[in-house]
């Protein structure tokens, strides 16, 4: 129990040590989705596709350099994946990236805000993009949808929060793989939490993110 609690005031001491500069960050978020362009809207996707099993810093470091060589529409696999240095799979997670795009291509230009706006919900717009877009399950889907202004409610169950929760003893053991339903579930348990503890969800996310590895990033 001790260490339980432990844990917890670590938690609230983050929380209100970086508050303000986790503010900031969720503000830029919401810039994004209010006056960003298709391409900044899929370089986060692109990002969330990237993520599983590798550095956050290194996958945006990869979107960049996509970005600026403009490679977003191209179906090159070869000269994609010859950016995604330092990313795991990135073999197969290039083909996802040129599938996504393929997905939210219309005319020759990207078109994802237009698509992404057409759900009467972020809900609805969360089960999609896990049902449509290969290479985004419910951790990356969250991610996106967070890092473009939505989805405030999410979690992103990630190690570094999976570990938190388990700390917590919010769930017993940290499951070795995710189905939908099992994700479902452990995100309303952390819903719970951050209830009781008085911390918003997007926040909190933050903050075990930053307690594990002392950074406010993406």
């Amino acid at each position: 129990m001790d260490g339980r609690n432990d844990t917890l005031k670590e938690i609230k001491r983050i929380y209100f040590v970086l508050r303000n500069e986790i503010q900031a960050r969720l503000d830029e978020f919401s810039r994004t989705r209010e006056v960003g362009t298709d391409e900044d809207i899929f370089a986060e996707l692109a990002f969330c596709i990237l993520t599983p099993q590798s550095k956050a810093t290194s996958c945006w470091a990869a979107v960049e350099r996509l970005r600026e060589k403009n490679l977003f529409l191209r179906r090159d696999v070869n000269r994609i994946a010859k950016e995604l240095n330092g990313v795991r799979f990135k073999y197969n997670k290039t083909r996802y990236i040129i599938g996504a795009a393929r997905l939210f291509t219309s005319k020759g230009k990207l078109s994802i805000k237009k698509k992404l706006n057409n759900f009467g919900s972020v809900e609805n717009a969360r089960r999609w993009l896990v049902q449509n877009v290969k290479g985004i399950g419910y951790k990356e889907a969250s991610h996106f949808l967070r890092n473009i202004g939505f989805g405030d409610n999410f979690a992103i169950l990630d190690r570094h929060v999976m570990r938190n929760l388990k700390l917590l003893g919010t769930i017993n053991k940290i499951p070795v793989s995710l189905s939908s339903a099992r994700y479902l579930k452990i995100e309303e348990k952390m819903r719970e939490l951050s209830r009781r503890i008085r911390i918003p969800m997007d926040y909190l996310d933050f903050v075990m993110w930053h307690k594990e590895t002392r950074m406010v990033f993406k």
